[in-house]
């Protein structure tokens, strides 16, 4: 039997969320992003739950969409776009949440990754974390929200600059841009870090 590709776990008022594809990444595949959809469904209709943590096995964030879903070639444009429709129904909800959203990134936070670290209110993350706007790599436009979430956290000309390089950003640079909140040394300490961060909202209004 295989594992969920979505945990979901809630302990003293902390909602988890950790994507589990540690084998790719956790890159998000057809199966993860409806589990994913209904995991913060889970956390937002939650009455124990006063703020959330979204986070990725086995050392890494999210590496982005499943490349190899992508060159499928039975898959048409139509399909492609409905598969991002799908995506922007639920995506808002973890946008705007009304509850403080964390995201805990160890490793790469690439592509959809990126985007889906961004939507949380704060980013928590270990030396190792890097950040891709990646897209253009791959010919393809900024998904999951980035044209939106990125200009308004490091400013449009910087926004422009990641997006049409698609350079990796290491740590410190996220921090100085302002996308990072915090730096932990290590995996362990991430997910310390996250929860204390998260408690600080357990009495909150």
């Amino acid at each position: 039997m295989n594992a969920s590709p979505v945990l979901t776990a809630v302990q003293d008022g902390i909602g988890t969320i950790t994507l589990n594809r540690p084998e790719a990444r956790n890159a998000l595949s057809k199966d993860m992003r409806p589990a994913l959809a209904a995991a913060v469904t889970q956390m937002r209709d939650d009455p124990q739950v006063h703020a959330v943590i979204l986070t990725g096995a086995g050392g890494a964030f999210c590496s982005g969409g499943d490349i190899s879903a992508m060159l499928d070639t039975s898959r048409t444009g139509l399909t492609f776009r409905a598969g991002m429709r799908e995506l922007h129904q639920w995506f808002p909800e973890l946008v705007n949440m009304e509850k403080p959203v964390i995201a805990a990134v160890d490793g790469p936070a690439f592509g959809a990754g990126l985007s889906l670290a961004l939507a949380a209110d704060f980013i928590v993350a270990t030396r190792r974390a890097k950040f891709c706007a990646v897209f253009g790599r791959i010919g393809l436009v900024p998904d999951l929200g980035a044209l939106h979430l990125l200009p308004r956290i490091v400013g449009l000309q910087k926004a422009k600059e990641l997006v049409f390089t698609a350079r990796t950003v290491e740590v410190e640079e996220a921090r100085q841009l302002g996308m990072v909140f915090d730096i932990v040394e290590d995996g362990a300490a991430l997910t310390l870090a996250a929860q204390a961060l998260a408690k600080r909202f357990g009495d909150a209004s």
